[in-house]
């Protein structure tokens, strides 16, 4: 159990010590939300590639209380790092559409390569049947993944939103990955809420830092 409670811990204090050099880099680099329209609520710029203290604070804490021999785990990181990527380019430069889908559909494919997959369902109406869903695994899983980041990324328009919602639920996924034993998840969701919170008082209207899409797509994906 204790290392459950450092991990947790190890990527709240990680997370609050990167956010404000995030913050100095991101002014540094010129990655910066300038209010330039009516739809945004802020009036001043803010550095908006918090993320990145969001997925560095998660990675700390993986490399030191998950196996990084494990396949699952090397697939999820090398994964991840194609979509912290992509957020950040994005921040920074801006990417087309079609090319930010292309680099999720990637980073989704190395997951199901490394295991990440959907190949079953239970019944409905019998919780105990198992219905396999055979070929339909690799295009039923890169639609739920893909999705998922999608939807994250479109409700990041308030301070503390999107990271909001994706510690509830990281916190719900913990309860349950521990009610079933699911150890492995209980960990990383418990890193991810840590991650989340060290983020989030500098996040909190008004935001200092915004995690733009570097660290929405980052939290949908994960």
């Amino acid at each position: 159990m204790f290392k459950y409670i450092f991990a947790f811990i190890t990527a709240i204090l990680a997370s609050a010590i990167l956010t404000p050099l995030v913050i100095a880099l991101a002014k540094k680099i010129g990655a910066i939300d300038i209010p330039e329209d009516e739809r945004r609520v802020h009036t001043i710029p803010i550095p908006r590639i918090g993320g990145l203290a969001i997925f560095f604070a998660f990675l700390i804490s993986l490399a030191i209380f998950s196996d990084l021999s494990s396949q699952k785990v090397m697939g999820l990181v090398l994964s991840s790092m194609v979509i912290v990527i992509t957020g950040l380019i994005d921040d920074v430069r801006g990417l087309k559409a079609r090319t930010k889908l292309l680099l999720q559909i990637i980073a989704a494919s190395i997951l199901f390569y490394y295991g990440f997959r959907i190949e079953f369902f239970t019944n409905l109406f019998e919780t105990t049947e198992i219905v396999r869903i055979g070929l339909m695994s690799f295009p039923l899983t890169l639609f739920w993944i893909v999705g998922i980041t999608n939807t994250i990324n479109l409700i990041d328009g308030l301070d503390g939103l999107a990271v909001g919602i994706s510690t509830i639920a990281a916190i719900t996924l913990a309860y349950v990955s521990f009610s079933f034993g699911r150890n492995e998840t209980l960990l990383l969701s418990l890193m991810l809420i840590g991650a989340n919170m060290g983020f989030l008082p500098y996040n909190f209207n008004p935001a200092k830092i915004f995690m733009g899409d570097t660290g929405a797509l980052f939290l949908g994906f994960i």
